[in-house]
């Protein structure tokens, strides 16, 4: 749903001349979406000088007002000063002034990453409540969106994803729930290596709830489990 800071009715159309009524009510019409610049002149067929005069005056009196796309940063895309540009325009929250806000991001991932390793095991809305809970963010984000932060941690390697067979530490969570652990804790480093037995990697893959003996999948085909033995 688009969104609004006010009310268009008192837009002053009539100070405008036939050409700025035109843009602006094609503008207007984008709602939160706005348009390019050049499918305004595509659509409106008028000359471009036209359009570019009509734009600044338009501008200048704040009837409407040109975003960032984040997806074509090149390009002068113009709203209706009564919108808000969705998040297909801006990158949404993870953006700030059409570039990625990559220190605002790290920050959250961290945040994320110390409530997995307090949990010890953890599913995206776990992770999503601890983090409101803690009221470190000024904005409220969906469980969607922390979603998006604890899938990076998957491709960071920071977390492993892995779906919960409901029994020893995955008891806190429903079988077959997607959930994450943290790989290593922050002094992984100063202790002693793991034995062979503690890195059996059945303890994290995400099909343990489906492996059995003479299964489609089970131990005796698993090629993580034939190399493990190996070493």
């Amino acid at each position: 749903m688009s969104k609004r800071k006010r009310a268009d009715s008192n837009a002053p159309a009539q100070s405008m001349t036939e050409q700025e009524k035109i843009l602006y009510n094609l503008i207007q019409s984008k709602q939160d979406l706005g348009i390019w610049s050049r499918d305004m002149k595509r659509e409106t067929s008028l000359p471009d000088n036209v359009v570019d005069k009509s734009l600044k005056s338009l501008l200048s009196r704040g009837l409407i007002k040109e975003v960032v796309n984040v997806q074509f940063k090149g390009r002068k895309h113009f709203l209706a000063s009564e919108f808000e540009p969705s998040p297909e325009i801006t990158g949404g929250k993870w953006y700030n002034q059409g570039s990625l806000d990559s220190e605002f991001i790290n920050f959250l991932k961290d945040h994320c990453l110390k409530h997995i390793r307090n949990l010890k095991i953890a599913t995206v809305d776990m992770v999503a409540d601890a983090v409101r809970r803690s009221r470190v963010l000024k904005n409220d984000y969906s469980s969607q969106e922390i979603g998006d932060i604890v899938r990076a941690l998957v491709l960071d390697n920071d977390v492993v994803e892995m779906r919960s067979n409901g029994l020893g530490e995955f008891a806190s969570v429903p079988t077959g729930r997607m959930c994450y652990k943290c790989r290593r804790s922050p002094d992984a480093a100063k202790e002693p290596r793991a034995g062979a037995m503690a890195s059996i990697p059945c303890g994290v893959c995400p099909q343990i709830a489906h492996c059995t003996p003479g299964g489609i999948i089970s131990p005796t085909s698993c090629e993580y489990y034939s190399k493990w033995l190996d070493f």
